[in-house]
C-alpha cells in the first residue's frame, strides 16, 4: 500500500511540474486586417529591443522562417514585403519592448528606428513587459505601418540549457504561437 502511495505522490509531483514548465502561448490581432493579402515578409529590428546572440537570433529566426513557410508566407529582402516581422527576446532579465519608430524613408534604410540618420517622426506603439524566457514575435503591415499581429510565447529562451534542447524547445514553442496563424477571417 505504501508504495503505491509513493509511486502516486511522485507522479502526481512529475505532473505538476511538468504543467509549471509548460510554455504559455499569446496572441493577438488587429480585427479589421485581411491576412489573406500577406504574401511576404522581410525581417527587421525592433528599436530599442536588445539583441539576443547571434546563434540564438539564427535560431529565433529559423524557426519562425519555418512556420511562415509553412503558412504559405515567402521571405524577402527587399521594401515591398507585404508584413515587416521583429522580435524580441528576454533570455537573460526583464526587459522592456518598445515598438518602432513611425519617421519612414525610401532606398537603403528607414530611419532612425532600423538603421538610418535623423528624420523627423514619431514614435508609435506599446510598451510591455517582457519576462525571462519570453520571445515576443511582432508583425507589422507595411502599407499602413501598423502593428496587425503579436505574439508572445513564455519558457521559450534558455541559455542554461544544451543546444539541442534550445532548439526543440524554440520549435516546439514557434509550433504553438504559429498554430492560430492567420486568424480565421471575419464571417
Amino acid at each position: 500500500m505504501k508504495r503505491s502511495t509513493l509511486l502516486t505522490a511522485v507522479a502526481m509531483s512529475m505532473l505538476a511540474l511538468g504543467c509549471a514548465w509548460a510554455q504559455d502561448v499569446r496572441y493577438n490581432f488587429d480585427k479589421d486586417a485581411d491576412f489573406t493579402k500577406f504574401k511576404t515578409y522581410k525581417w527587421v529590428v525592433l528599436k530599442d529591443a536588445t539583441p539576443v546572440n547571434d546563434i540564438t537570433d539564427k535560431e529565433i529566426k529559423s524557426a519562425i522562417d519555418a512556420q511562415l513557410a509553412a503558412k504559405g508566407l515567402t521571405k524577402v529582402d527587399t521594401d515591398t514585403a507585404d508584413l515587416y516581422i521583429g522580435y524580441q527576446g528576454a533570455v537573460g532579465q526583464e526587459k522592456q519592448y518598445t515598438s518602432y519608430d513611425t519617421s519612414w524613408g525610401y532606398g537603403a534604410g528607414y530611419g532612425r528606428g532600423w538603421y538610418g540618420g535623423p528624420t523627423s517622426g514619431m514614435s508609435t506603439g506599446q510598451t510591455s513587459t517582457i519576462y525571462v524566457g519570453q520571445l515576443a514575435v511582432d508583425m507589422y503591415e507595411s502599407a499602413k505601418k501598423d502593428l496587425v499581429w503579436r505574439g508572445v510565447v513564455s519558457k521559450t529562451l534558455d541559455p542554461k540549457a544544451k543546444p539541442d534542447k534550445q532548439q526543440k524547445n524554440l520549435t516546439k514553442a514557434m509550433t504553438k504561437l504559429f498554430k492560430n496563424y492567420p486568424p480565421m477571417p471575419k464571417s
